[in-house]
């Protein structure tokens, strides 16, 4: 009687140690990162991101540089002015203080759009104006419109308006110009043969766009 009173006293108290056991707090490991366990970054981290072109804080672009043109002739300030892209004939006239009351602007078209690298002479005898610039870069023989392109004066066609002519650049407008002073000036057309460069090919380019 008193071992069987012993063994249940043991058995109740190895059950009340085995429920204080599993009872007992537990540290729990913190998880870890991602990021942290791989050495580099993980989800969710953030990331530095570099300037870009074209947004905010980069260099910013335009669509179109400064206007540089000579103004010539009968204005109060001839020279060369800088003007902003879509400038007119007038802005650069008004740039150069504004035309003498002598000047004639008939041969003007004040309201054309200037071109970069142009010359425009105002109240000169003779001049002719160069056409309408191409929107599109590319030589036209054709004013707005359709209309045929103006006919050069050889004698007061300045290098600008020279090379306004098809197949005439910077050196061969020089060359003209040359040759005209050589001779006084063109008394005929057909002396544009006689400057170095102009073929006959050429010069039967040139012919219907040229007078004297």
């Amino acid at each position: 009687m008193v071992v069987a009173v012993a063994v249940l006293a043991l058995v109740a108290v190895a059950l009340a140690v085995g429920g204080w056991w599993r009872a007992r707090p537990q540290s729990v490991a913190a998880p870890v990162a991602v990021g942290q366990a791989t050495g580099g970054a993980g989800v969710g981290a953030p990331v530095q991101a570099g300037p870009a072109s074209g947004v905010a804080g980069g260099a910013p672009s335009s669509a179109g540089g400064p206007l540089t043109v000579h103004v010539a002739g009968k204005v109060a300030r001839p020279g060369v002015v800088v003007l902003p892209p879509g400038s007119r004939v007038a802005d650069a006239v008004q740039a150069a203080g504004g035309a003498l009351p002598a000047a004639d602007l008939a041969t003007l078209n004040l309201a054309r759009p200037l071109a970069d690298g142009e010359q425009i002479p105002v109240g000169v005898p003779g001049a002719t104006p160069p056409p309408a610039a191409d929107p599109s870069g590319a030589g036209s023989t054709a004013s707005a419109g359709g209309a045929p392109a103006a006919v050069l004066d050889l004698n007061t066609a300045t290098a600008a308006q020279l090379e306004q002519l098809p197949g005439v650049g910077p050196v061969l407008a020089r060359q003209i110009i040359e040759k005209r002073t050589q001779l006084g000036r063109f008394a005929t057309v057909d002396q544009l043969r006689q400057v170095r460069g102009i073929g006959d090919r050429k010069y039967s380019d040139l012919k219907p766009r040229v007078r004297v």
